[in-house]
């Protein structure tokens, strides 16, 4: 494929991952972040040393402060902000003349729901609903087992894009085919998104029962690949009753794929997160989920898991539908439950997952 230009809005460790294959792969690639500090360190030092610390980065990847720089003129532009701040971050690039034209392919890395008045909605929803009226249906959602370390060093990465527009879909798969990273078409734009977001809920749990059963005579390994089928099977609950179209996906890269690496990679949060539940007791540190979700930052990292937990509660009460594992996990963060009570409860599993 013959280079391209790419603006990547976000520059934390996905983003820059991500940028850095590209930019790698031959391609053109401006990355906005708000710290000048990333902006210092990605152009002086090729090193982003906030976010992506100790991976060395291609002089084909620069970074700028101002977002509509690095949005104009771009044949393609790849959306990397978090989905608090994701509605705000596409405001700012709405008048740029190669989007307000629709001339650039817009896709999306951002996991999680994203907060709305009438209730949760997907990324691509959230994005479309923002963006010029050209860009209903042809933005595309990018997704895979792909931890940001692995995809900077080069090391053999998945991803799937997925657009209910098929030239897009494929314009993008065929930007991300560079060293290092295979990727795949598909039209399931609502399960796609399903599979990335509810994953890193399910992760947090593991992560929690990691943690247990490092000193336990209940729970062991048998115990953790139970938990991760009963928790892809809570996944693809949720993604037929969003409106899910292929139950192939969920057997993909992007449901069990992404669900595996999630779970068990040493590099993910949300399995940090679930352990640090057990080893260090940091929830006594929130008085309940809003206020944990208000007070994120004080983590230290990111557990999406925490913040998608209550949105999936959410849609849960709205469509009528039971995700025992994801109930579980937000009653503990909303101090309903102790950690230990929750899998005690699992203990029977007959009553409390479907696996």
């Amino acid at each position: 494929m013959e280079s391209k230009t790419v603006g990547v809005l976000g520059g934390g460790a996905w983003g820059t991952g991500l940028a850095q294959a590209l930019a790698r792969g031959g391609h053109k690639v401006s990355m906005w972040a708000l710290e000048p500090e990333v902006k210092e360190s990605v152009n002086n030092e090729h090193e982003n040393k906030r976010y992506l610390p100790g991976y060395k980065l291609s002089p084909n990847l620069t970074v700028s402060n101002d977002i509509v720089e690095v949005a104009t003129d771009k044949d393609f532009i790849i959306i990397a902000s978090p989905s608090l701040f994701l509605a705000s971050t596409i405001r700012k690039i709405t008048s740029v003349p190669n989007i307000a034209e629709g001339e650039s392919v817009i896709c999306a890395l951002t996991k999680g729901f994203v907060p709305s008045k009438g209730g949760p909605k997907l990324v691509l929803e959230t994005i479309e609903n923002v963006l010029p009226g050209i860009y209903k249906g042809k933005t595309v959602y990018v997704a895979g087992p792909s931890h940001a370390e692995e995809v900077a060093e080069g090391k053999l990465t998945g991803l799937i894009a997925a657009s209910e527009n098929a030239k897009n879909s494929i314009k993008v798969r065929e930007l991300l085919r560079v060293p290092g990273i295979v990727a795949f078409s598909s039209f399931d734009v609502v399960g796609v998104q399903i599979c990335s977001a509810a994953k890193n809920v399910i992760a947090v749990v593991y992560g929690a029962l990691d943690a247990v059963s490092e000193h336990s005579q209940t729970f062991g390994d048998n115990s953790e690949s139970l938990l991760m089928a009963a928790g892809l099977n809570e996944i693809q609950e949720l993604g037929k009753a969003m409106g899910a179209t292929h139950s192939e996906t969920f057997t993909s890269i992007a449901g069990v794929g992404d669900l595996d690496v999630t779970c068990k990679s040493r590099f993910g949060r949300n399995r940090r997160f679930g352990k640090d539940i057990i080893n260090t007791d940091i929830l006594s540190n929130f008085k309940n989920l809003d206020d944990l979700i208000a007070n994120i930052s004080k983590i230290g990292y990111l557990p999406e898991g925490a913040v998608a937990c209550k949105y999936i509660h959410e849609i849960c009460e709205q469509k009528g539908i039971k995700l025992p594992i994801s109930d579980g996990l937000y009653r503990i963060l909303n101090k309903e439950i102790r950690p230990m009570d929750f899998l005690d409860e699992i203990i029977n599993f007959g009553k409390s997952i479907n696996a």
